[in-house]
């Protein structure tokens, strides 16, 4: 019976990991219109753009002109709108397109790293075709890193900037869940360590010293593989969630969007 009872609980542990994994990966930040409103009239400079996917999914981002012009893609529990005041404050010659994920902000739909990858490159042609952009910069954060370095890798783009980066989510899961097969049971891999050593475009890599999340170990591996011309910034004392905290991380930003190479 004892037997019975581990084994049990060695089969349910994965089970429940498996079918809940979306839950614990994705932490969507809806917004209700009267916010979105709200938000677009406390930033005159800034506008509300919806586009709409294949599968008819409305999407939505903040865009403010300027050059090069920043796509952003946020963390895992990250509403974008937050980092309006950040870039008119610190990067204010460039432009910005903060990108609402699937269920996230004003965005319908629900996220998965297919359709998160496939908005993201729809979001650098509409921006390219529509929005008149020249040159483009594709900017990561954690969960958001790996659709940067997707994009990076079917598009042609001027520049990299990630933020808390990872080889694959893959690896980050076994350095936390060592004892399951991890390999088997995640449905959004990220695999972005496989693709980087096909993109030549420059990459900015700003990692946490302190980073209880993502380890740097994670970061180090995507930085080796990277083909293209790169720079490593460490950001002494942040952990994971502080890193704009270090004068350090705009001002590198800054840097980069003037001369990447």
């Amino acid at each position: 019976m004892e037997w019975g009872l581990v084994l049990g609980a060695l089969l349910l542990v994965p089970a429940a990991l498996y079918f809940l994994q979306d839950r614990m990966l994705f932490h969507p930040q809806p917004v209700p219109e009267v916010m979105r409103a709200q938000t677009a009239n406390a930033y005159p400079g800034v506008a509300s753009v919806f586009i709409q996917a294949a599968d008819g999914t409305r999407l939505h981002a903040w865009h403010r002109q300027g050059s090069p012009l920043v796509i952003y893609f946020g963390g895992n529990a990250e509403e974008v709108s937050w980092m309006l005041g950040r870039v008119a404050q610190n990067a204010p010659n460039a432009g910005w397109l903060l990108v609402d994920y699937r269920g996230y902000g004003s965005s319908g739909g629900a996220p998965s790293e297919r359709d998160l990858v496939a908005d993201g490159l729809l979001w650098h042609d509409h921006a390219a075709q529509k929005l008149g952009a020249s040159s483009i910069v594709v900017f990561g954060r954690s969960l958001g890193s790996g659709v940067a370095v997707q994009v990076a890798a079917a598009r042609a783009v001027g520049g990299v900037i990630l933020v808390t980066p990872y080889d694959s989510l893959t690896n980050v899961a076994r350095h936390h869940y060592p004892y399951l097969p991890v390999s088997w049971m995640l449905k959004h891999p990220f695999d972005s360590v496989g693709r980087a050593p096909a993109i030549a475009a420059p990459l900015l890599c700003l990692v946490a010293e302190r980073d209880e999340v993502i380890p740097a170990v994670h970061a180090t591996r995507l930085f080796d593989a990277w083909k293209g011309p790169k720079r490593w910034v460490e950001l002494a004392g942040a952990g994971h969630n502080s890193t704009d905290e270090v004068p350090a991380f705009w001002r590198a930003i800054r840097e980069f969007l003037v001369q990447p190479n």
